[in-house]
């Protein structure tokens, strides 16, 4: 099937998926996540054997559309809920896939695009990629991102990236375990190939088995954790603090919080 948002090149069992919304920062729109879902979908069913996903432009992705979540204020309690559930798919479907899953990070990995580029079976990202989880810094909660950066790199890491929203660079990245290796820009998508090629020379029935096995190590609380991450994602939308903090993201001024912290959900 044609796609939009997305472009795919396929070579020797290896399909490559680049987002394609260079002008967005290849942010996360319903479009995309759905592309991504039926093009991950077509993989997972056909004769591919690897999958490589990596940016167009200078981002890889920028997290989710701000443009997008702000028209989204308006939705119900119950449109919150059905939303939220959309993107904590493509985590999840990302985490859980089950062919090896490679994200070739050409660029900026930010909020939802961290997650997408690090929930990877492998992560490679040139030196001036940049990865983080900037979130609270327009009024949301990094919700369902913070189930799966907890057990990549511990809470106490996590607290730091997700409280904090710094940025940090490819190199602090690799020190937390984030990313698997540190490649120069131009030699990006040879060297996602050639991972790529490498396990197309191992038995895909026992990958597919190892990684099914390392995912029934957390079957059941990860389930729990993602629905209670959906709810809080929901929740946040219908605060004054995201309204102000998309709108004045958005108009390029500083926000004026009225949250003060102590509210019960």
């Amino acid at each position: 099937m044609p796609y939009s948002t997305l472009k795919l090149d396929r070579d020797d069992a290896i399909v490559t998926i680049t987002l394609a919304r260079p002008e967005k920062r290849n942010a996360l729109s319903p479009q995309l996540i759905e592309e991504l879902l039926a093009v991950l979908a077509e993989a997972e069913s056909g004769a591919d054997r690897v999958v490589i996903v990596t940016g167009s432009g200078k981002a890889f992705c920028a997290g989710m559309d701000l443009e997008e979540l702000r028209a989204s204020a308006a939705m119900s309690p119950a449109q919150h809920l059905e939303d939220s559930r959309r993107v904590a798919s493509i985590f999840r479907r990302i985490h859980s896939f089950p062919k090896p899953l490679i994200a070739a990070v050409n660029g900026a990995a930010i909020a939802g695009g961290c997650a997408l580029a690090t929930l990877s079976d492998f992560t490679i990202a040139v030196p001036e990629a940049q990865f983080g989880y900037t979130e609270v810094r327009i009024g949301f909660v990094p919700a369902i991102v913070s189930v799966f950066l907890r057990r990549q790199i511990g809470e106490k890491a996590a607290r730091d990236l997700l409280l904090s929203a710094r940025l940090i660079g490819a190199d602090e990245a690799f020190r937390l375990g984030l990313v698997n290796e540190i490649v120069p820009s131009e030699k990006l998508l040879a060297r996602a190939i050639e991972i790529a090629k490498g396990l197309l020379a191992v038995s895909p029935e026992a990958v597919r088995r190892t990684k099914r096995l390392l995912l029934r190590y957390e079957e059941g609380t990860l389930d729990k954790e993602i629905e209670m991450a959906v709810r809080a994602n929901a929740a946040i939308r219908s605060t004054p603090d995201f309204r102000e903090g998309i709108a004045s993201f958005l108009e390029r001024r500083p926000p004026r919080w009225g949250g003060n912290g102590n509210a019960d959900d």
